[in-house]
């Protein structure tokens, strides 16, 4: 096998992928209004307020106090109004719908409960259609919220939040009690922000907004809603720790902001959700510490929007890819197992938001995306809790990663073995035969340092992958044009008379080898990632049998393939192995291309075509594009070799 052709021709063809996974068409800017954001806060704390303060009008069914139900029933028709008013979108018809109802609870008396359901049903609904910044920008210094309280709030709430601060007694109405558990229940930090921030019409409550930074304000939210619960910082801590379900119900800054007690009754119980609530709100950084998966993609492309809009471009960046790497990357196996769609939907999507952050200064298009990208990775989170690992899941899971990840690995050794039997250099099997087995080696070390020595990071991971796919595509580009050659006008006959007599040679020995050895081994470190990963969630044996049956999988089908080409003729055999390895260099460089784009190499635009992960096919224009420019290679080369069969 001519070893310099390839070897000279590897370079140019690298630098074919790299201008075509580089090139990038426009992006184009998706423009949203601006009504939005001015409204929704305002509705919001609208119906906020009157889910809270609901109770003080109607008990039992009975009006207790005539100008409070008035009150309740002015907002909950406003906030309907201005629900309505606010620019079309998918979700119109269910807040309006929930408006309606809301109306009527409080027209027919419900109880509290029920109209405090309702409200904060309808809050929910109107951020998910419109959203807006409900967490704060970084961790809140509760320290310094205590000093603003005592500053600018104690003389009405009182300095321990009581309502009896001595300007208090003397203002209609009275200033709010903030101890009050059972008005505390209902409220959640950004409850508490917004009316710092917007105040309430009607009451001597005035806005803070220009007064006090964003960051002030969120201090002064999250102290207040401590005040309520003095006990929590004492049993909170372990709570926190030892309790599962509440760190899947609080996941995020986000979530922790709009936590409220009454939320998280169902859940937690009354008491465990006061500790919790209140121990989080005093030590909001423990959320911080404890995100690990989607909840820490979720806190970093949080972080990164809000890095982009302060015009940290390269944070902005960073933090994006780290979302993915440090978030995604680690459960992508348990997510892929359960559904896999999701996780390429994923994947594409925070491409497509980091291109935004590069590419784009337009800052509707970068939230927009980041939203898109926020709504997958929902819909993520809450399969990965809600859907523990069965038995089944995890031996499907499991054997279809060891079939899908070791097919192309296995075409590649079975091609290599079979055109050696044919060529009857039985000899130099023992090549092949050593790259794979070394490759399994190699695999088994990388296991072990990944496990006990050091940590693999996902842009390690994705590097390796997209890199050795790129090689391994480049390298079986020139053997499939080179097998292609020899398998019209009989080339294949002197070919091997001339060159299969002798012995192999050191550097067509190394090439064997080499080729084998990449191409194992590439597949056996993204196997082995995707193993430990299911394997921390318990059901090892099943796991093992899925293991198990997708090897028996894999020897058949290589025991078939050497069998079949075994029978054929030996210029059909080369005719049938070109196209093979021509189709796999194909699928290597859109692999390539993948991983480098997860790494974050490489730019992501958005093509509208479905993955198909087994042909290596992507919803993105670097990779089609890349493919497209391997494909028109081969036709190429082919038809110079027809070309040049027909002039010999």
């Amino acid at each position: 096998m001519r070893i310099s052709r390839i070897c000279e021709v590897i370079p140019s063809l690298i630098a074919w992928l790299l201008v075509a996974a580089l090139a990038s068409p426009p992006v184009f800017a998706q423009q949203t209004g601006s009504d939005a954001a001015t409204s929704v806060p305002q509705t919001w704390q609208m119906l906020d307020y009157l889910a809270a303060d609901y109770a003080g009008a109607v008990k039992n069914g009975t009006v207790v106090s005539a100008s409070e139900y008035a009150e309740m029933r002015e907002f909950a028709r406003h906030a309907r109004e201005r629900v309505l008013a606010l620019p079309a979108s998918p979700a119109t018809p269910a807040l309006r719908e929930q408006a309606d109802q809301l109306v009527s609870l409080i027209d027919a008396k419900a109880p509290q409960a029920e109209v405090a359901r309702q409200a904060h049903a309808l809050t929910d609904t109107l951020l998910q259609a419109y959203p807006i910044p409900t967490a704060p920008a970084k961790t809140p210094d509760l320290a310094h919220g205590a000093t603003l309280y005592q500053a600018q709030c104690a003389a009405c709430h009182g300095a321990t939040g009581h309502g009896d601060g001595p300007a208090g007694l003397q203002l209609s109405p009275r200033p709010i009690d903030f101890t009050d558990t059972g008005r505390a229940d209902q409220r959640s930090a950004l409850s508490l922000y917004e009316v710092i921030t917007q105040g309430v019409a009607g009451t001597p409550m005035v806005s803070f907004a220009q007064s006090l930074s964003s960051d002030d304000r969120w201090a002064l939210a999250y102290y207040v809603g401590t005040l309520a619960y003095p006990v929590a910082d004492a049993k909170g801590e372990q709570a926190w720790r030892d309790d599962p379900r509440a760190r899947g119900a609080i996941a995020s800054p986000n979530e922790l902001a709009r936590a409220r007690v009454t939320s998280l009754t169902d859940t937690l119980g009354v008491e465990q959700a006061r500790v919790i609530v209140g121990y989080l709100r005093a030590h909001p950084q423990a959320v911080h510490e404890a995100l690990a998966g989607i909840p820490l993609a979720r806190a970093r492309l949080a972080d990164s929007l809000h890095a982009h809009g302060e015009g940290r471009s390269d944070e902005a960046r960073q933090l994006a890819l780290s979302a993915y790497l440090d978030g995604v990357e680690p459960v992508e196996a348990r997510l892929d197992a359960r559904n896999a769609s999701l996780r390429s939907r994923i994947e594409t999507a925070m491409g497509a938001y980091r291109t935004a952050l590069t590419s784009s200064t337009d800052s509707d298009t970068v939230s927009a995306q980041a939203r898109d990208v926020d709504t997958l990775l929902g819909q993520a989170q809450t399969l990965l809790s809600e859907t523990a690992a069965s038995p089944m899941t995890t031996f499907i899971g499991a054997l279809t990663i060891l079939v899908r990840e070791g097919l192309e690995a296995l075409l590649v050794v079975v091609a290599l073995l079979a055109f050696l039997r044919k060529a009857d250099r039985h000899d130099a099997t023992r090549y092949v035969h050593a790259g794979w087995v070394l490759a399994l080696f190699a695999g088994a070390v990388t296991w072990a340092a990944a496990s006990y020595a050091i940590s693999i990071s996902g842009a390690s991971r994705e590097l390796t992958e997209g890199l050795s796919s790129l090689f391994a595509a480049a390298v079986l580009l020139g053997v499939g044009l080179w097998m292609h050659q020899k398998s019209i006008g009989g080339r294949w006959q002197s070919y091997l008379k001339a060159k299969m007599a002798t012995a192999l040679n050191r550097r067509s020995a190394w090439f064997v080898f080499g080729l084998t050895f990449i191409s194992v081994y590439r597949e056996v470190f993204e196997t082995i990632l995707f193993y430990t990963a299911l394997w921390n969630e318990g059901q090892g044996m099943w796991l093992l049998a899925g293991l198990a049956a997708g090897a028996v999988i894999l020897c058949l089908i290589a025991w078939a393939l050497l069998r079949t080409s075994q029978r054929l003729p030996l210029g059909l055999f080369f005719s049938i192995s070109s196209l093979v390895i021509a189709v796999l260099a194909i699928v290597l460089t859109g692999k390539g291309v993948a991983a480098l784009q997860e790494a974050g190499w490489t730019a992501v635009t958005v093509a509208p075509v479905p993955s198909i992960d087994l042909l290596g096919i992507y919803p993105t224009w670097q990779s089609l594009l890349a493919q497209l420019a391997v494909a028109l290679m081969l036709a190429a080369g082919f038809a110079v070799n027809r070309w040049r069969a027909r002039a010999a």
